[in-house]
């Protein structure tokens, strides 16, 4: 295929990517987006399968792993329940990283395969990005294992501190940067392998001083990192389609991470440099055991919402974890046929992730003009009869205004205190991801439904 032609393509797959993002941005336009992404995907691989020349039995081998890479990766996500959803972008983005280590190892070795000059006579451009490639690839795959690890409970999700910390950081990064220089002038074998190394080891002590609360807002800032290493080793490949994809995931992820600190009340800068989530996970609130707490059932929950004017649900990760949407639907569905007005209140970081919580809604069909996001709705709560809290704990905690000492003072939460009653499911009085003790479950007006999320909601349709 002539180069004019695989340029046409990739641009082509390049408009198809844009119209992925843009239909992934709505749950109604969810759907479309992710067929717009793979018709982007399909043709970039077969251009690139196509604009190869002389192939030769490499072929068999890029196939074979293809398949096999794919398989797996199928599997995975025909396997994954949405609860893990949060661990598995993480793990998915540690590869990205890693792939681009790979390829700029392959190039750094062997240059002349990928038209680059010769050992030790290497392009300076391509010295250059290969080298922001394999850094920033390397810095993607240690810092996403970490956040797996603590996603999935295997490591503590408290944050890592020693003294001198930031100070290592800093002449770490500093050395990365002096290392890629030197890599330019020396091109010496020592120096690249020094120089993943040490960006493997910035990858892991960026992450681990980040606490459980503020992970969501590390997933969005790795999915960037992974597309920016992409986009460098895009450069060295001289793939226009890798180039494209890697600047269009690295722009939003930055984009979607500056919205969620927005969000969450977190400094931009301090995300990106890992100096951040650092804070005491101890709260200055009382003991959970020295505080009495209101225990309602599903008879008591039932009343209460089939007497009021308005409800306002708020799911959390309890919800996905029973997989009670469909359970919840229901009981929307029986409180409106007694003249209800029901809402769904949403927080951006709900279920450990952006749009965690409207996908599992859109699964059970719930309209999409009833469900808001915090700052469309959380004013609605004062003028709310009942507050319906499924399975969410940190994002509803009044904490997180009160106490400065939490690891979540400052995030923007949801006012459901301010409901004139406060039903909270939830199996026990455990705290949340964040670590802390939630004040909402002791207020006057909170009655808590200890049980399993669906069976809790399916008892109260029941009642009704």
């Amino acid at each position: 295929m002539t180069p004019n032609l695989s340029a046409l393509f990739y641009l082509i797959s390049g408009i198809l990517f844009i119209l992925a993002l843009r239909g992934l941005s709505s749950p109604e336009t969810s759907r479309q987006g992710n067929y717009f992404g793979i018709a982007g995907m399909t043709i970039s691989i077969l251009i690139t399968f196509l604009s190869v020349d002389n192939f030769g039995t490499g072929f068999i081998y890029v196939l074979v792993f293809l398949l096999i890479g794919g398989s797996i990766g199928a599997f995975i996500a025909f396997r994954i329940p949405m609860t893990a959803m949060p661990e598995l972008v993480a793990g998915f983005h540690s590869l990205v990283g890693l792939a681009a280590v790979f390829v700029a190892i392959a190039a750094f070795l062997k240059p002349e395969a990928f038209n680059l000059g010769n050992i030790g006579n290497i392009k300076l451009a391509s010295l250059i990005e290969m080298s922001l490639g394999a850094s920033i690839g390397a810095i993607t795959f240690s810092g996403s294992i970490i956040a797996f690890l603590k996603l999935r409970g295997i490591m503590s999700g408290a944050p890592i501190t020693f003294k001198g910390q930031h100070l290592i950081n800093l002449i770490l990064g500093v050395g990365i940067i002096f290392l890629i220089y030197y890599l330019c002038i020396s091109q010496s074998s020592n120096v690249f392998w020094s120089l993943v190394i040490i960006s493997f080891l910035v990858g892991v002590l960026l992450i681990i001083p980040i606490g459980g609360a503020d992970m969501p807002v590390v997933i969005s800032m790795l999915n960037s990192y992974s597309g920016w290493a992409a986009a460098g080793i895009g450069f060295t490949l001289e793939n226009t389609a890798l180039i494209i994809t890697g600047a269009l995931v690295g722009s939003s992820g930055a984009i979607l991470s500056y919205i969620m600190c927005k969000g969450m009340n977190r400094s931009f800068f301090n995300v990106i440099l890992g100096g951040w989530g650092a804070t005491d996970q101890t709260s200055t609130s009382q003991n959970k055991e020295q505080k009495p707490v209101k225990n309602g059932n599903a008879d008591d929950a039932a009343f209460l919402m089939k007497n009021a004017s308005s409800v306002i649900i708020v799911p959390g990760y309890g919800m996905a974890v029973a997989q009670a949407q469909h359970a919840l639907r229901e009981m929307v569905d029986s409180l409106k046929k007694n003249g209800v007005k029901v809402s769904y209140a949403i927080h951006p970081v709900a279920g450990r992730m952006p749009g965690h919580m409207n996908v599992l809604l859109a699964e059970a069909n719930v309209p999409y003009d009833e469900v808001f996001e915090l700052d469309e709705i959380n004013n609605d709560f004062a003028n709310c009869d009942v507050a319906y809290v499924i399975g969410a704990n940190d994002v509803t905690n009044p904490v997180a205004k009160s106490d400065p000492q939490s690891p979540i003072y400052g995030m923007p939460v949801l006012d459901v205190e301010k409901s004139k009653s406060v039903l909270f499911v939830k199996r026990s009085l455990s705290p949340g991801y964040a670590g802390i003790d939630n004040d909402l479950f002791y207020r006057d007006n909170t009655l808590m439904l200890f049980a399993d999320a669906k069976k809790m909601t399916e008892e109260i349709v029941k009642s009704l």
